[in-house]
């Protein structure tokens, strides 16, 4: 099971461009019919050519515009849910906190925080302790032994820093 994020922002934002030109330019006709003053005067935007500098401006900003609507529909997003064992996933805030919980519970460990990338998993812990030898060493043991109850269908490489709380 693996679920993509869905594109809800680039498709709200598009949604909302287009939404905004429509009214303004519905407005602008309707102010035409009425025989009212437009709010933008289309005979200053007739009289430019293609090689005017505010058309090409424009034409840039919306190539650019469209190539990143282009990349958000075409690459892939972070998993939402990740696969583990054979046929069922976890949701990467639940997977997070697992491994995160799993870290906090080794003893001498006053707060971790945990990050995932696509294949690590680093873990910054913080202690009080004075000697911190092998404090790294037990909660990369602790996450390995978490990850090892979870089975995932990638096994992440772990990292541990640990850091003094200075008093």
């Amino acid at each position: 099971m693996k679920r993509r994020p869905r594109r809800a922002v680039a498709a709200a934002l598009t949604a909302l461009v287009v939404a905004a030109v429509s009214a303004v330019v519905a407005v602008v006709a309707i102010q035409l019919i009425l025989g009212e003053r437009p709010w933008i005067d289309h005979t200053s935007v007739a009289g430019l050519r293609w090689s005017d500098l505010p058309v090409a401006v424009a034409g840039g900003a919306f190539v650019l515009l469209g190539l990143v609507l282009a990349l958000a529909a075409v690459l892939p997003g972070r998993l939402v849910v990740l696969p583990i064992r054979a046929d069922s996933g976890i949701t990467r805030h639940s997977y997070r906190s697992t491994l995160r919980r799993a870290a906090a519970d080794v003893d001498g460990v006053s707060r971790a925080k945990l990050t995932l990338r696509r294949r690590r998993v680093s873990a910054k812990v913080r202690t009080e302790r004075t000697n911190t030898t092998g404090l790294a060493d037990a909660v990369r043991s602790a996450l390995e032994h978490r990850l090892g109850q979870l089975d995932p269908s990638i096994g992440p490489r772990i990292s541990v820093k640990v850091v003094r709380r200075a008093k």
